[in-house]
This record gives structure tokens, C-alpha cells and sequence, in this order.
């Protein structure tokens, strides 16, 4: 959709208001609101200013101003709004310069796209995001000097058995996947987020409740570019948000917020393309695999302790990332088998649906920053040859301790991963796609406010622990 187009979908569908969206470095969709009068073609040139020292990890005060340039190619109609409302997503400029903003996660995965293309190695990357989330019926926390804590609830949930409302019909923990009503409560709930979501643009493909018992579910979309496809992790969880909201639930896409069940994770499958062919299928290979798609691998479980940091950036996402409740924790690769890091999907024997599916990432991540990461760890295992361990077709879940000595796991906090970001990140830096300055930066507001803000405070299971020694 040209500049042109876009002033004409605004027309064509009465938008009295234009919503404008960005990124935030840690993930947060931001936006503000204009009329549509006011809005024309020399918005897309011209931009509209903020104030870049009021978003975290942008700007300080002094050099507050910056430009929000819309891409035209984003727009679509907002299904929440009472007054009819395009939305427009945007990536951000410095007005005196007019040069794109380095600490722009939206501007970094257009970088990545063109290193790619720069390397000769493909010209096409494709990113099919898998975010699961759980569906509350209640979630409150509380967090001060004198008292701290949170309560969640889910009808669906095994201690609400007895609860009239549930008739009998909750769900064991783990025991989640695949049922049909009345243990599924969430059905016609998840059919209006899939309706939702092809309104806005977005392709379903299925949706079903997922492991964790307590509301978990997964609705999977058509995977597309690195760029769209982080663009649309933003709008399917705003959408996933507001319809939850509409139920009177609240949909959370935090990795780990149930004790005792399984997490949310975010596995993304990825493969490249150049003129129209998957460089990752060979007959010959392992699970049809080329050597490229095996270098991939072995950039992608080379520098996992440093992707971790964009791929599983809160604290809360190592808690999922622990043995015993199917999360991907050991740094191997296996056809079919969802025990290892990374997996082979063989479902086709088609060319065109050769992949590669990380399963470590859960959904806190900022897609930009997730997927590009991932993309230049990949180009660094092609361009160094580099080889990852043997495949292993066993379940690593249940391996004896002789064969599990050897196999590199994932780190088991965010400070560790930061720290491996710290000593492993010059594969980001080129082309200029991460910035050291922005490294740094991403590294110590991570540490400071949230590494610190958890190790400072005392947890409510010390008091169980420790009150009367």
C-alpha cells in the first residue's frame, strides 16, 4: 500500500482518527492518536514528532525530539475503537539528521533483512512465530514495603473443582491439550481472537488450548518476512489483549505464571530463501536438511546464551526454562523431537516446507529484536561453517545421566544471559544491525531494573522458608 493507497483506505473507510503506533526497546507497543484531517501524504515524508526522553531506553532529555515516520504499507482499521480508527505503524528518525533511529527495534530488523541480502546468502527471510498465552479470569498483584504477592484464577483450573460455575469440568495440570468443552471454556473466546485477527490482516491457521491447564492456548498464524512478521506479533497481541478484555479476562503472554504447569513459550520457525528456492531442503540430508540449514543450527545453539538475552529477556522466563515441563533447555537439534532446542518439523517432504523450528524463545520477547537476533546468529553459523552437535532422536527429557553428560544446556537466569550477550555479540554487529552503544545500554537497564529490582526484594516463599529460623 503506497502513501497514495493509504490516504485512500482512510476515505474508503470513514476513519475519523489515525492511530500511531512504535516499538519500545523492551516491546511495548506505544501509540497516539490524530484526526484523519489532518493526516495526508506528507505525513509519510514529513513525520510527526514525540518526545523521544519519555520512552525507556530512547533518548535523554536534552535530545528529546524525534520523528515517527509511517509505513504506508502497515495501515489497517482499528476493531476495538467506538469512532473509526487506521492504524499506522511507524519506525523513527532524528529530526535534525532525518537518519533513522538506531535504538529503533523496527529499524533493526529492516538492517538485518539487508545484511542478509548483502551476504549473498538469500534474499528472503521467513519467520513463522508461534506465541503462546494464558486467559485468566482473575489476575491481581501487589508489590510494596510491607506486603507483596499476586493471585491468579481460571475456572478451567484443578483447584477450582469444587466451584459450582465449573460443573465438574477443570482440567489436571499439564492436562490442557486438545480438549473439547465443557473442560475447554475458552472455544468461542479464542474463535472471536482468530476472526479478530484475519480482520486485521493477519492469516490463521488454527487455534486450540494448549498444555497448562489454567487457560493456556495457542492460535497459530501464516508465517511471512522478519519485519512483517514481528509487525504482526505486535498487533496479534494487542489483539489477543482486548478481545480477552471483552470476555472480562485478562490474556497474559508472561512466560511463567503458574506454579506447578507448563509456560509459554514462543517457538519460531525460520528458514531462507534466494530466487525462489528454500536454501535450507536437501533429499540428501539429515531430516532433508542442506548444509546451510545445518550451519544455521549451529550458529543458532553457538551464540544461544547470548540470543537468550533478546529471545527470553525477562526474569520470569527462566522459569519456564527449567527440566520437567517440556521447555527446551538442552542446546541440540533432532528431527520431530520436541525435547530438543531446536527441531525438525517432517510433517511434508516438500521442499517448501523445510524449516527449522527454535524452541527456546517465549513471547516477552520484542519480535524486532527476537527475530533479528536469530537471523544473524543463523548467517554467522553459514558464513563460519559452523558445525552443532550430533542430532539426538531420543527423548532428552529422559536420557540417563552417562548420555546427558556433554550436552550443553540453557543458561538458567537473565543475568547469565545478559553477561553471554556482554562476551558474544560482535555476530550482531555487523552491517551495523545492533549497535554496541545500544547493546550496552539494553544490557544495564536489564540488569538495574529488573535483574537488581528482583534480587533487592524479598519473595513470599522465603517467609515459608525462613520466618522461624
Amino acid at each position: 500500500m503506497s502513501p497514495k493507497d493509504a490516504i485512500k483506505f482512510i476515505k474508503e473507510n470513514e476513519a475519523q482518527f489515525v492511530d500511531i503506533r512504535f516499538t519500545d526497546p523492551f516491546g511495548m507497543w506505544h501509540h497516539f492518536t490524530v484526526p484523519s484531517h489532518t493526516f495526508s501524504e506528507d505525513t509519510f515524508e514529513d513525520g510527526l514528532g514525540f518526545d523521544g526522553s519519555s520512552i525507556r531506553g530512547f533518548k535523554s532529555i536534552d535530545e528529546s525530539d524525534m520523528l515517527l515516520i509511517p509505513d504506508s504499507a502497515t495501515m489497517y482499521m482499528d476493531p476495538f475503537t467506538d469512532h473509526s480508527t487506521a492504524v499506522v505503524i511507524c519506525q523513527i528518525e532524528d529530526p535534525i539528521t532525518r537518519e533513522p533511529f538506531s535504538r529503533d527495534p523496527r529499524y533493526m530488523a529492516v538492517k538485518a533483512e539487508q545484511y542478509m541480502k548483502s551476504t549473498g546468502i538469500a534474499d528472503v527471510a521467513y519467520f513463522g512465530p508461534e506465541a503462546e498465552f494464558f486467559v485468566f479470569d482473575r489476575l491481581r498483584h501487589y508489590n510494596s514495603p510491607e506486603a507483596a504477592g499476586f493471585e491468579i484464577d481460571s475456572i478451567e483450573a484443578w483447584w477450582n473443582s469444587d466451584d459450582e460455575d465449573a460443573k465438574g469440568y477443570t482440567m489436571r495440570p499439564k492436562g490442557g491439550y486438545f480438549p473439547v468443552s465443557p473442560s475447554d471454556k475458552l472455544q468461542n473466546m479464542r474463535s472471536d481472537m482468530a476472526l479478530t485477527l484475519e480482520e486485521v490482516g493477519i492469516e490463521v491457521e488454527l487455534h486450540h488450548h494448549e498444555v497448562g491447564a489454567a487457560g493456556q492456548c495457542e492460535i497459530d498464524i501464516k508465517f511471512d518476512t522478519l519485519v512483517v512478521s514481528a509487525d504482526k506479533i505486535q498487533k496479534f497481541k494487542n489483539v489477543i489483549k482486548n478481545v480477552a478484555s471483552q470476555y472480562d479476562c485478562l490474556a497474559t503472554f508472561m512466560p511463567k505464571p503458574v506454579y506447578g504447569d507448563n509456560g509459554s513459550g514462543m517457538h519460531v520457525h525460520q528458514s531462507l530463501w534466494k530466487n525462489g528456492e528454500n536454501v535450507f531442503f536437501d533429499e540428501d540430508g539429515y531430516a532433508l536438511l542442506s548444509d546451510e540449514a545445518r550451519w544455521y543450527i549451529g550458529g543458532l545453539l553457538k551464540h544461544a546464551p547470548a540470543l537468550l538475552a533478546f529471545t527470553n529477556p525477562s526474569t520470569n522466563s527462566y522459569r519456564r526454562l527449567v527440566p520437567g515441563y517440556e521447555a527446551p533447555i538442552n542446546l541440540i537439534y533432532s528431527a520431530r523431537n520436541r525435547s530438543a532446542c531446536i527441531r525438525i518439523p517432517m510433517f511434508s517432504r516438500s521442499p517448501k516446507a523445510k524449516r527449522v523450528e527454535f524452541r527456546a524463545p517465549d513471547p516477552s520477547a520484542n519480535p524486532y529484536l527476537a527475530f533479528s537476533a536469530m537471523l544473524m546468529a543463523g548467517l554467522d553459523g553459514i558464513q563460519n561453517r559452523i558445525e552443532p552437535p550430533k542430532p539426538i532422536d531420543k527423548d532428552l527429557y529422559e536420557l540417563p545421566p552417562e548420555e546427558k553428560e556433554g550436552i550443553e544446556q540453557t543458561p538458567g537466569n537473565l543475568r547469565a544471559v545478559l553477561q553471554a550477550l556482554r562476551d558474544d555479540h560482535e555476530f550482531l554487529t555487523r552491517g551495523d544491525v545492533f549497535t554496541e552503544d545500544f547493546i550496552n545500554a539494553y544490557i544495564d537497564y536489564k540488569l538495574k531494573n529488573e535483574c537488581e529490582a528482583i534480587d533487592l526484594r524479598p519473595h513470599p516463599y522465603e517467609f515459608f522458608l525462613y520466618n522461624d529460623c
